[in-house]
């Protein structure tokens, strides 16, 4: 062996894969593929290969990682508690180091996270592109042209309002009397797309009591740059974000891949201010579990499917708290289904960057929701929400956020 495996640091974290194979079964692209180096157990062996110099040339070997949702579903079945995320991470990171990704696309991706993604002004900027081309007709013409294909077409949200879309930012005290203050993620993405659930996710905690604060250093988690290997842009990000929420007692996030990130940040920077920071963060659904609910939510008598995502059931380890919370609403039917915990195909930008795994991930998905016999389907992280919706196209099926169905009635 050489010195190389010791010296990176994901190297330790392979160590503790017993190779059992328990993770086979859980993992999405093996069992749609059926080839072990799609598997975790397969990637912890070729991560420790290349760690002990075994393997040389990380090109070989790019493409098996590239495959990988990061879903972290093994991480729930392994028994050894092999922290998975972490190999992959690290891995992602070294091989982007060695073997760099060539080609347009390649550098166009990685020019969007790093010059765009990253930077809240410059996305706000594109998403008012992205609306002037929908009021103007450019994404319709562009579609009919063949410019999108029409997978990426149906997955891509519509561009809210500008109202929506503004830096959300101050302090929001609740109606009544105050049980205690939190502080609110808005993401990066999250905000710009999903703006109206930021705002839900702000009224529904004001009506419980909170008072709410966004400041205005946040940023985006570094989630996706941390997907895509750009480990010190990763890190500089969730720098800024440790620094912006320092005086916070509680921060509450309502994107389950976000979540995941903040709450991994003493990992990330390795740093007693991080892991702090990580202690601190608390998914909404989660939150108000721990709190109870002081406002009765509105009646929503139908019939629901809850899906967990995949970075808050196995990210956070948080399930029964979303679930608690609808029961209490009333007039819903909430109904189990044995593939909640699976991987919808969504994972970051996944479903653009391997389409056609994706799309075979995410029907499944959708056959296994349209057989509970749902009219609804309630899941808490955003890219879940567009894949789910894009796959179910056409079904009548509505796909809802937590807190959509949690706020009580207006007036």
């Amino acid at each position: 062996m050489t010195e190389a495996g010791p010296e990176l640091p994901f190297y330790r974290d392979t160590l503790g894969c017993v190779h059992c194979g328990l993770c086979l079964p859980a993992c999405p692209t093996y069992q749609e593929l059926g080839d072990e180096t799609e598997s975790p157990r397969g990637r912890i062996l070729l991560s420790r290969a290349l760690a002990e110099g075994r393997i040389a040339d990380g090109a070989r070997i790019a493409s098996h990682f590239d495959r990988c949702l990061g879903c972290l579903a093994c991480e729930s079945a392994c028994p050894s508690g092999v922290r998975y995320r972490h190999v992959l991470e690290g891995t992602r990171a070294e091989l982007n180091q060695r073997a760099p990704e060539r080609g347009v696309r390649a550098r166009l991706r990685k020019l969007l996270l790093s010059q765009v993604v990253a930077r809240p002004r410059r996305l706000r900027w594109a998403f008012a592109a992205l609306g002037l081309a929908e009021r103007t007709g450019l994404r319709r013409l562009a579609q009919r042209l063949g410019l999108i294909p029409q997978l990426t077409e149906r997955l891509l949200p519509a561009v809210p309002p500008r109202q929506q879309r503004l830096p959300l930012v101050g302090a929001f005290p609740p109606p009544g009397v105050t049980r205690g203050r939190v502080a609110l993620f808005t993401g990066c993405v999250m905000e710009q797309a999903f703006g109206e659930i930021n705002r839900k996710t702000l009224a529904l905690l004001q009506a419980n009591g909170f008072h709410v604060d966004v400041v205005t250093d946040q940023g985006c988690c570094g989630a996706l740059h941390l997907h895509d290997g750009q480990l010190e842009l990763a890190r500089r990000l969730a720098q800024r974000n440790v620094d912006a929420f320092r005086g916070a007692d509680v921060i509450v996030t309502n994107s389950a891949g976000c979540g995941a990130a903040l709450r991994d940040y003493g990992h990330l920077l390795g740093s007693a201010v991080a892991a702090d920071f990580a202690g601190r963060c608390r998914d909404v659904c989660e939150f108000l579990a721990e709190q109870g609910l002081s406002a009765t939510p509105a009646p929503f008598p139908h019939r629901v499917a809850y899906d967990d995502p995949c970075h808050l059931c196995h990210g956070q380890g948080v399930r029964t708290p979303p679930r608690a919370l609808l029961r209490t609403v009333p007039g819903i039917q909430l109904v189990d289904h044995p593939s909640a915990e699976t991987c919808c195909g969504s994972a970051g930008i996944y479903n653009l960057l391997q389409p056609e795994l994706a799309s075979a991930i995410g029907a499944d998905k959708a056959g296994q929701l349209r057989a509970t016999g749902a009219e609804v389907v309630i899941t808490g992280n955003p890219g879940c929400i567009m894949q789910i919706r894009a796959h179910l196209s056409g079904t009548g099926m509505r796909v809802l956020h937590p807190v959509e169905v949690l706020l009580p009635e207006s007036g």
